[in-house]
């Protein structure tokens, strides 16, 4: 198997403590998978500041393959983070950097590459819903964070390009979390998956929903949390374990993750 992250990437930038660490939605993705055995890669947009450095030296020691990112002049996307008990609080950031001015257009290359992974993970904060559909009609399985900044519009718009929508709910009572789940499998996602922070996890596939409780541990930071429950839990799904059985081993390795400080460490002064 091998799986691709394209959009996203950031540090996050932990104000208290001087120190940034690489992350993204589509960048945590590939390395997740990375971690988990699986050979990764990622497609994304990058600066040429200190930031950009630290993550192109951090993916190509951890041996994710970045050959068809790109780079432009400016600041690479960032978000300004603090933690309250060891959960994360965003409190800025700069909209992806030089991402918002040269966002990802998939060209005929870019495509022949990406129809030798098996799956491809995007997200909203990656500035290309546009080009979902070409990665669908590229004929992988397509998967698509859209945290908890979704619109039923958006949904309407991207659910019909993707296989698998990953949203986060833990806004929302478990009855709302479920309707939701049935409106984004309503609007074409074939699965759809709802994390719920520390009351775990929904996944619909259409006929049944199932529920994932997490693994309690004292985190030392949940920043990545659901990114890593959802790679392995999709991963094991797509290796022909059953729902139940991918969920318990998403809920695992997303304990891990918050025994960590960032997504995945790899942390630096800033």
């Amino acid at each position: 198997m091998k799986v691709i992250g394209v959009g996203d990437n950031v540090v996050d930038k932990y104000m208290y403590k001087k120190t940034m660490f690489p992350g993204g939605n589509a960048l945590n993705f590939a390395v997740y998978a990375k971690q988990l055995g699986i050979e990764s890669a990622y497609l994304g947009v990058f600066g040429n500041d200190l930031a950009a450095v630290h993550i192109i030296e951090t993916l190509k020691s951890l041996d994710v393959d970045i050959s068809k990112c790109r780079q432009h002049k400016g600041e690479n996307g960032f978000a300004a983070v603090d933690l309250v008990d060891g959960d994360r609080v965003f409190i800025g950031g700069n909209g992806g950097g030089v991402q918002k001015d040269h966002p990802i257009v998939l060209n005929n290359e870019d495509l022949d590459y990406v129809k030798s992974f098996n799956l491809a993970h995007s997200s909203i904060y990656s500035d290309m819903d546009t080009e979902l559909p070409k990665l669908k009609e590229a004929g992988i399985l397509v998967s698509y964070d859209f945290s908890s900044d979704y619109t039923d519009s958006l949904l309407q718009q991207n659910c019909p390009h993707i296989d698998i929508g990953l949203l986060s709910c833990g806004q929302l009572a478990v009855e709302e979390a479920e309707n939701l789940l049935k409106r984004v499998y309503d609007f074409g996602s074939r699965l759809a998956v709802g994390t719920m922070g520390s009351r775990g996890a929904v996944v619909f596939d259409g006929e049944n929903f199932y529920r994932q409780e997490p693994h309690f541990v004292q985190p030392v930071d949940t920043l990545g949390a659901g990114d890593s429950f959802f790679t392995a839990f999709i991963l094991h799904h797509l290796a022909g374990n059953q729902l139940e059985r991918s969920l318990e081993e998403g809920a695992k390795f997303a304990a891990k993750t918050c025994l960590v400080d960032g997504a995945f460490g790899y942390g630096i002064p800033f």
